[in-house]
């Protein structure tokens, strides 16, 4: 005999007949009200481009659930994109919108008592916020990743979102590489299509991520938009999760410390965004999963190989690496490394999944004995100015220098950086510090992404570090940049001591960043400091201001 689904409600009772009432307006009858419950959480916006299909899939879900057996219910939660969303608030809204999702979904199918989630990511924080809701409701879930934006040609050669912004910025820090109508030209055709952002940013590594974790059918990531591949898994999603159902497979199954283990092994091997490290510390903490993330990049780095090499980190496309066999040739590159007896939502283990996967291009996802390198991308260092940590980010061949000393110059927003940069004010040599754009001070963490372009755009990228309680773009992936320094500023950090002139000390390859000034001259600072420089905020923002936790301690999720 199956069992009462969670979703169940006597007949005849007052919840039964509440329900019969407004779900009869759908159409809905005695026979499907003993189906299994199926939310579709649809992240669609007119915004940006990244969500600008979902609802066709959405309306495909419904059809394929009901085929399968099931009863779908399309729910709807925030959309932020991190081209569009972070104009608001200096960036301030993108990493809280995370955390938005999370409570959005909760109050959503908890509230309802479904018994399943099908959930369709795009990108940065739709992918995250969702996994948390999986792990927080733990009910069982697929993660449906609906794909990358199909990319164009400018006068013959390659163009894509991120080609349209290194272009952008330099063209607005005075080297007029082309024309306003060339920029035009170039904007008309770098996105041919919905999708997420065509590179190895925190868009196409999260959806990776969510296959390394087991969350997502195996082989669908990553998925061109609107491809015949992205519609196949749309169907197989569909029937799979109403079986899942009945299995009652769960999200917490799935998310075992060897799952998340795995996802950070992969996270290395191609080289993925930083931004996975808060993600999936955040998921941990949703998950009740005692894992260390940070930990274990820093535990992992050196024995993880460099498989991948998609641009900004390489000279590959994510096309070229989808076609080479995308998430599963990875996994199965690195095999010998993981935990293939993790179970995933196909219902079958990793090595299950992985048996007779094949490469089909060995230059673009290499072997093991052939990588592109053997030393981390990823590299976390701590030091007196970061005691917690702080985050480098590397590229497949990097000549950036990996030891840097010189005095600092300090700003506290980006903005200022910025003007700094127009004015003059930072030379080669500098160390420039950028504070208050860490979880609480920002709040929300600010963007330093155009920063570091604008550095680049004026040549002082390779003369100059940077350290930053702040964050960058998965897309942006130059200058020597110690990034997510913690604690913040607003939190009392050592960052937050820093004058002009202090000498810094970076050693990226030992793995520390140093302040050198005596303990007793910023403890005589601190007693100057009248509390933490923090902005007062209004609304979500200020809601998020005062539960945020650090990001080493819970990714920044919202409670202790």
């Amino acid at each position: 005999m199956e069992r009462k689904l969670r979703s169940y409600v006597e007949p005849g009772s007052v919840r039964w007949a509440m329900r019969r009432a407004q779900w009869g307006v759908f159409g809905i009858n005695e026979e499907d009200m003993e189906k299994p419950k199926i939310a579709i959480v649809n992240t669609s916006s007119n915004l940006a481009a990244c969500f600008a299909h979902l609802d066709g899939i959405a309306a495909k879900m419904k059809e394929e659930i009901r085929a399968a057996g099931g009863l779908p219910f399309e729910v709807r939660t925030a959309a932020p994109s991190d081209a569009v969303t972070s104009m608001g608030r200096k960036g301030g809204y993108i990493l809280p919108a995370r955390d938005l999702i999370v409570n959005d979904v909760e109050v959503a199918v908890e509230g309802a008592m479904l018994d399943g989630m099908i959930c369709l990511v795009s990108c940065d924080k739709t992918v995250p916020g969702l996994l948390m809701a999986a792990a927080r409701l733990n009910i069982p879930t697929i993660v449906v990743a609906c794909g990358y934006q199909p990319s164009g040609q400018y006068r013959g050669e390659h163009i894509d979102f991120e080609d349209l912004w290194l272009n952008a910025v330099k063209q607005q820090n005075g080297k007029r590489v082309y024309s306003v109508e060339e920029l035009s030209e170039m904007s008309k055709n770098a996105i041919l299509g919905p999708g997420v952002c065509a590179g190895m940013g925190t868009a196409n590594t999260m959806h990776i991520v969510c296959e390394a974790l087991g969350m997502a059918l195996p082989g669908s990531t990553p998925v061109l938009a609107n491809s015949q591949k992205m519609w196949d898994t749309v169907g197989l999603a569909a029937k799979r999760i109403v079986q899942m159902v009945w299995d009652d497979l769960k999200p917490r199954d799935i998310l075992v410390p060897e799952a998340f283990a795995n996802a950070v092994k992969v996270v290395l091997a191609i080289s993925g965004s930083i931004n996975a490290v808060k993600h999936l510390q955040a998921l941990a903490r949703e998950a009740q999963m005692d894992v260390d993330i940070y930990g274990m990049f820093e535990r992992f780095a050196d024995e993880i190989p460099l498989l991948s090499a998609v641009r900004p980190n390489g000279e590959h496309t994510i096309e070229q690496f989808e076609a080479a066999g995308g998430a599963q040739a990875v996994l199965k590159q690195l095999e010998s490394f993981l935990h293939t007896d993790t179970i995933t939502v196909s219902g079958r283990t990793i090595k299950e999944n992985l048996h007779g996967i094949a490469i089909s291009d060995e230059e673009v996802i290499r072997p093991v004995n052939r990588a592109f390198v053997n030393r981390p991308s990823i590299v976390l260092i701590r030091g007196s100015l970061a005691p917690d940590t702080g985050i480098v980010k590397l590229a497949v061949t990097d000549d950036r220098q990996l030891q840097f000393s010189g005095p600092a110059i300090v700003f506290n927003s980006a903005d200022e950086a910025i003007e700094g940069v127009h004015k003059g004010l930072i030379k080669p040599g500098h160390v420039v510090v950028v504070r208050g754009l860490g979880p609480k001070g920002a709040p929300g963490m600010g963007f330093l992404s155009n920063f570091v372009f604008a550095l680049n755009g004026a040549s002082l990228g390779d003369k100059v570090a940077v350290v930053t309680d702040g964050q960058q773009s998965g897309l942006s992936n130059m200058s020597l940049a110690v990034n997510e320094v913690s604690p913040e500023a607003a939190e009392g950090g050592p960052i937050g001591l820093v004058e002009d002139g202090d000498t810094i000390v970076i050693d990226v390859e030992k793995r520390f960043v140093n302040l050198e000034v005596p303990e007793s001259e910023l403890e005589l600072r601190r007693s100057r400091l009248n509390g933490a420089p923090v902005m007062e905020e209004h609304g979500w923002l200020s809601i998020y201001q005062r539960l945020v936790r650090p990001l080493p301690e819970t990714g920044g999720i919202l409670f202790k």
